[in-house]
């Protein structure tokens, strides 16, 4: 891996990281078509670097989780099932999910199936929650709950997060926004579980090259977060559905 990888993989993540598409499964194929072994490096390089995106939230957010107490506890709430279930998993989820494409493959097109479903059938009610201090402990604990379904990569944490929360009555703009907060200390609390773990085995260069990725992924997740959230609140997710569909059917055929 080299330096020219890093910056590809930033571009991947800061582009993916907030849409419901997978941004773990994008990185782990992209792996594949730049020919990278799934080494040890790797999967914690396909983690780790995920911190940028959740620096390009603090800039974009930061007030509203540092300085709304009640928005606060809510990330909190629905952040507890969310480390319980990704602490059980770990080993399982990285020893072995990481290396299989079949199960990223298929996870993108049950995902993009769910999606396309969802987007014809889901209708946002006039009781919609519309801010975040409103949103009901219970509906944030389900939320973590299912937000914990993205362990598997192809599942998307960004798709479950917002899809659990327009089901259990969140408006788009409120899901959205929270499913952004969320992602803060569940990536930072990923990052630090895998780095405890690995970091004393990384060079100097894996370190540099992990700090260039993540720059990367900062800045151009300053971009789509922005353009996620504007997109999100005027159309749906059918592009997104059929976008995982294609790409997994395109990765099966022509890369498998």
């Amino acid at each position: 891996m080299n330096g020219w990888h890093a910056v590809v993989f930033g571009v991947v993540e800061g582009l993916t990281e907030f849409l419901p598409v997978s941004s773990t499964g994008h990185l782990i194929l992209t792996a594949r078509l730049l020919g990278l072994p799934q080494t040890e490096f790797l999967k914690s390089f396909e983690i780790a670097i995920q911190l940028g995106a959740m620096l390009a939230v603090v800039v974009v957010y930061g007030k509203s989780l540092l300085g709304q107490p009640e928005v606060t506890k809510r990330v909190l709430t629905a952040l507890a099932p969310t480390l319980a279930i990704g602490f059980l998993l770990y080993e399982i989820v990285k020893g072995y999910l990481f290396s299989d494409h079949s199960i990223i493959l298929a996870s993108l097109v049950l995902g993009g199936i769910a999606l396309i479903l969802f987007d014809r059938w889901h209708r946002e009610g006039p009781r919609a929650v519309s801010k975040m201090e409103d949103i009901p402990y219970p509906q944030a604990f389900l939320i973590g709950f299912v937000q914990a379904l993205a362990v598997v990569p192809g599942v998307s944490r960004a798709g479950a997060t917002i899809v659990g929360g327009l089901a259990l009555g969140l408006s788009r703009k409120t899901v959205v926004e929270f499913s952004f907060l969320l992602a803060v200390p569940t990536i930072l609390a990923a990052t630090v579980l895998d780095v405890t773990k690995n970091g004393s085995s990384f060079a100097q260069a894996d370190w540099s090259l992990l700090l260039l990725g993540s720059s990367v992924s900062f800045v151009v997740a300053l971009v789509s977060i922005r353009f996620f959230l504007h997109y999100i609140q005027r159309s749906g997710f059918l592009v997104f559905g059929v976008y995982r569909i294609l790409l997994a059917a395109a990765f099966w055929i022509f890369v498998k």
